[in-house]
């Protein structure tokens, strides 16, 4: 199918798990597309398991990387049709663990820079566009020892329909996918064994983890023209674990 053929996007944090996939179901739709990475090994392996596409190396939380990314982006394509804020961090700690250094690299990489990188991208942007911020059902239950990376993913949810208030007579919607526990090396990277990995499933009604690719097709949806009266919306899959 082409439903982003001649659509020109960019998938933060694209070199791995729920970006990638993205990056992939994009391609196959027709797009062009950047993806942005901090890691260079990463990057390259994206490079080359995607084929045609603009890596880009950049640090989310950096403020003045996001400007660096939009002329990348500006170089590669001229403009955007597309946004797919993605890259963050997850950090879990309970409140008396707590520093500022990391509680601002947490802010930093998952609001400040996805909020810096759009104001970047304002002069890219086409005339529609779809910009999609990846959220978490962590803005919505009261998981121990989640208050910062809660924060920073409700703290998306408020741009997603401030910021269509704002923007939409540019022509540009802002929606929001909140994806419940998806399998992707995440869980890995905060140190969450075998063990841990099905304590989390047993809160999830549907028995599973969710797949890259399904938070993907989402993704899609709200990108495409199949999503076009969708604005200040969120999406929520989650396997029903917000219904608990």
């Amino acid at each position: 199918m082409n439903r982003m053929k001649g659509k020109r996007a960019l998938i933060t944090g694209g070199t791995t798990g729920i970006g990638l996939e993205t990056a992939r179901l994009f391609l196959a739709e027709g797009a062009r597309v950047a993806v942005t990475g901090s890691n260079p090994a990463n990057l390259e392996a994206a490079r080359r398991e995607l084929g045609d596409i603009v890596a880009i190396r950049a640090d989310a939380g950096d403020l003045a990387g996001q400007k660096q990314v939009a002329d990348a982006v500006r170089e590669a394509f001229g403009g955007l049709d597309m946004l797919f804020a993605n890259a963050g961090i997850a950090e879990f700690r309970p409140l008396g663990q707590w520093d500022e250094a990391a509680f601002d690299r947490s802010v930093s990489v998952n609001l400040k820079g996805p909020y810096f990188l759009m104001q970047a991208l304002l002069p890219l942007f086409a005339q529609p566009t779809s910009i999609v911020l990846n959220t978490s059902i962590n803005a919505h239950i009261g998981m121990p020892n989640s208050s910062v990376y809660a924060l920073t993913k409700a703290g998306l949810l408020s741009l997603a329909r401030t910021l269509s208030g704002e923007l939409l007579p540019r022509g540009i919607r802002v929606n929001a996918v909140s994806p419940g526990p998806v399998a992707t090396p995440l869980h890995g990277k905060i140190g969450m064994g075998e063990e841990g990995i099905k304590q989390l499933t047993a809160q999830i009604p549907l028995g599973r983890r969710g797949a890259p690719s399904e938070i993907a097709e989402a993704v899609l949806f709200l990108a495409s023209d199949a999503g076009a009266f969708t604005v200040g919306s969120e999406l929520i899959i989650d396997g029903g674990m917000s219904t608990l």
